[in-house]
């Protein structure tokens, strides 16, 4: 049997023998091989071709009351109802303000008689005046009183055309062409000034809503056109332009909500129709990049662009300005310094330098 200094030297060299064979088999690649890269590959159109599905609306709804309180008499328009520029959807009960209309009225008609008497009155004291049988003070006193029932006569006009006012908006009417979409009062309820009664959308100009993410949205600008199809009928088309995007994004969702404009839009583009919607073939979209992938954002901005051999199989990076534009999410509108088919290295930026030769892009 071997002594413990035995079995010691015995594993030593057995060690020796062993950790030659492990290195050898270690993939590690030697220090001068080329790392790969995470690239992208700049396309401005590639990933915006899927459709994207949106509903027809009215680009106005007006929320539409009454200026003042009362109780609804009529509403002859119901949700679904074309109206025209003028036409009634409502009435409240104008027993009171027709009194009122009376009252105005009536003091109208005192006020004209009491300035017929105050008139005549000067007319005599002038003329007594005149033939030296009443003094001057009674001349003075009658033209002060001409003059209060003038000023009483104007300020009875004055609540007869507000009497005649207030009545006028007892009845609703519509401010222009439209449909209603809602109605939120029946007739014989109680409403107060400026209370919602319906809500009329505007027929004159049609628009789609729909939400995008944010990499979507990042790539879209204003006056962009889209391709329009009617889901119902897909032989029903039409083209909309961008009109606006919400500038914030929802909480729930994190999506914008974009707004296009239906321009010359056939019938089938009823309001609440369902429409699929692409960025038209011709359309320019712009290039964006991931925010992380831009060196020094906030002073000098630029990317490390890949530049290429032949077989693809390695690279050199250069350091390449960029100008930014506006930034959606985690991604920015490149406005200048590349273009589409570069290739620009989006994750490990900090590490690289320039001229380094690097291996295969890998994609995101």
């Amino acid at each position: 049997m071997k002594s413990l200094p035995e079995l010691t030297l015995v594993l030593t060299l057995l060690a020796a023998l062993v950790t030659p064979a492990l290195a050898s088999d270690d993939a590690t690649p030697a220090p001068d091989t080329p790392r790969p890269v995470v690239s992208e590959i700049v396309d401005a159109h590639a990933s915006y071709r899927s459709r994207f599905v949106g509903i027809v609306g009215a680009r106005t709804e007006t929320d539409l009351g009454f200026l003042l309180a009362g109780t609804l008499a009529e509403r002859p328009v119901e949700t679904g109802d074309l109206v025209q520029k003028g036409a009634v959807l409502a009435r409240l009960d104008p027993e009171d303000l027709d009194a009122d209309v009376r009252a105005a009225e009536a003091g109208v008609q005192v006020a004209m008689a009491q300035l017929r008497a105050a008139r005549d009155a000067e007319n005599r004291a002038r003329e007594l005046l005149s033939r030296g049988t009443d003094s001057a003070t009674r001349l003075e006193d009658a033209e002060r009183a001409l003059t209060g029932a003038i000023a009483t006569v104007e300020q009875s006009r004055a609540a007869l055309a507000q009497a005649r006012d207030m009545r006028s908006f007892a009845t609703l009417t519509a401010p222009q062409d439209g449909v209603i979409i809602e109605t939120d009062v029946e007739a014989g309820a109680s409403v107060s000034a400026g209370q919602r009664v319906v809500v009329l959308a505007s027929t004159d100009m049609r628009e789609i809503t729909l939400d995008v993410t944010e990499r979507d949205a990042a790539a879209l600008n204003v006056g962009l056109l889209f391709d329009v199809t009617l889901a119902a009928n897909t032989d029903v088309t039409a083209q909309a332009a961008l009109r606006r995007i919400d500038p914030v994004a929802a909480t729930s969702t994190r999506t914008r909500r974009v707004h296009l404009t239906l321009q010359d839009p056939p019938d089938g583009f009823r309001l609440g129709a369902l429409v699929r919607v692409s960025p038209a073939t011709t359309a320019a979209l712009d290039i964006t990049l991931d925010h992380s992938a831009v060196l020094d954002p906030e002073g000098s901005p630029a990317v490390w662009m890949v530049s290429r051999s032949a077989d693809g199989a390695t690279g050199t990076v250069h350091r390449t300005p960029v100008g930014l534009g506006r930034r959606f999410g985690p991604r920015v509108r490149i406005t200048s310094g590349i273009s589409a088919g570069d290739e620009v290295v989006t994750k490990g930026i900090h590490s690289l330098e320039e001229g380094q030769t690097v291996g295969p892009g890998v994609s995101q």
